[in-house]
């Protein structure tokens, strides 16, 4: 709801969509059949009793009964609204704190969010955390499904020693998703420093790791994390099977030619040379269940952005994963990365991309392209390239460019600008089809 001044905060829970107006409706109501109650009880009294003189004026008598109901009824709701909006006071002075926004503001936004379409997004590492920071600003409703191929790092060193699923892209996930994600962020990607046991471990990745040993099992773990930090969604990983992601690199000439084959996520970046495709082993792994119904149901399936071979591909290459984006009814885009990651898609375009995600899964998955237009040339000791249209993306694609840039990270998407773009695409394709789009959030 817009509105061309600004309202004092009591009035907004009045708004529609607030689900507070009801209650009051039955709150008046329980407060009328209590004073009628009352009033037939003094009326009995009065009738029947023989007052002393001062009660002439205690009970103003003196005036008209018209002057009295109104004088008394002015009384009463001012007490009842005085006692309603201190109680509403000490019962959220547990969750608000002086110098926050008010909470009618928060539960406004909370309540509209919860109306936005269903969104899947689809990715892994930096690039999905970034989409999810955006998105959550429009809808509650999300879904995040996340690469399970990661054995890197931290996330690595944990899925080795502890038989756990790769807990790092989830961690990112969880942190973009939680209501005070400054604070949550910090914390869960605080890492050990040199010299202890724990160095290099995030906290994030043994919090989920701790958890999976109490819940007993990682999925009720990813569940139960997300629950006690509040976090607006929900994240899936795309199958439960201890996967590994292996490629094949076209080999230079000087080192024999041919292809050459790399087991392992990590490894595949480092070598320097073009990848020819990607796999899992084992290449029969299910979806997650919960996955393919997310997908299934989704009004919105967003692919990208992140990392081509290693983050967006692993999922895709879960069969059911791609099966059911394909059956599913939602709009699909994919949305293109701004720059080229080196070891990956050096010297890709957008062209590129497509022709390797046509590759692996089949053409046209997503038939919408969201592409940045702002280019900024990079500096000297840069190692990326920026993402451009070379010649001219397939017909069977509609290529959507809109300025998509962070002015403080020039290879990486803005959140904010992000999530605007993709929901404006999503509001104007829905009154395209002659659906009504969900109302727009204000952020």
């Amino acid at each position: 709801m817009k509105s061309g001044r600004k309202q004092p905060s009591a009035f907004k829970w009045l708004w529609p969509g607030m689900h507070v107006k009801r209650w009051l409706v039955l709150l008046l109501v329980g407060i009328v059949a209590l004073g009628l109650g009352l009033a037939y009880i003094l009326r009995d009294i009065y009738q029947t009793w023989t007052f002393p003189s001062v009660a002439y004026y205690v009970t103003l008598q003196f005036l008209g009964r018209g002057w009295r109901a109104l004088l008394f009824g002015a009384i009463g709701v001012g007490a009842v609204v005085i006692a309603i909006w201190q109680l509403n006071r000490s019962l959220l002075a547990v969750f608000w704190r002086p110098g926050q926004e008010h909470f009618v503001d928060v539960v406004y936004r909370y309540r509209q969010r919860g109306k936005g379409p269903k969104v899947v997004a689809i990715g892994g590492g930096t690039g999905l955390s970034t989409l999810l920071r955006g998105l959550k600003q429009y809808t509650t409703n999300l879904t995040a499904i996340v690469t399970v191929a990661d054995d890197g790092g931290s996330s690595g060193r944990l899925r080795r020693e502890l038989g756990l699923l790769p807990p790092g892209d989830f961690r990112n996930c969880i942190a973009a998703l939680a209501n005070d994600e400054s604070l949550t962020t910090q914390l869960f990607q605080y890492r050990f420093p040199a010299g202890a046991d724990l160095e290099g471990h995030s906290f994030g990745n043994l919090f989920i790791a701790a958890m999976a040993s109490i819940t007993g099992n990682f999925e009720r773990a990813i569940l139960e994390s997300s629950r006690v930090l509040a976090i607006q969604g929900q994240i899936l990983p795309s199958t439960l099977e201890n996967v590994t992601l292996c490629a094949e690199l076209q080999q230079p000439q000087e080192n024999g030619g041919g292809l050459h084959r790399v087991a392992g996520e990590s490894r595949i970046p480092t070598q320097g040379w073009p990848i020819e495709r990607v796999y899992l082993e084992p290449d029969s792994a299910p979806a997650y269940p919960a996955a393919v119904r997310a997908i299934l149901d989704a009004d919105l399936i967003i692919v990208g952005p992140g990392s081509l071979y290693t983050s967006i591909l692993p999922n895709l290459l879960v069969a059911d994963i791609a099966q059911a984006i394909r059956a599913s009814r939602a709009l699909k885009l994919y949305v293109c990365n701004i720059a080229t990651q080196r070891g990956e898609t050096d010297g890709f375009s957008v062209e590129d991309h497509l022709k390797a995600i046509e590759m692996h899964v089949g053409p046209a998955l997503c038939p919408y392209v969201l592409v940045n237009n702002r280019f900024v040339t990079p500096g000297p000791d840069v190692d990326y390239d920026l993402v451009r249209v070379r010649d001219a993306v397939p017909s069977s694609y509609r290529v959507l460019a809109r300025d998509l840039l962070d002015p403080e990270n020039l290879w990486r998407h803005e959140p904010t600008k992000l999530a605007r773009a993709l929901f404006d695409f999503y509001s104007a394709e829905r009154e395209a089809a002659g659906s009504p789009a969900q109302a727009s959030i204000e952020s």
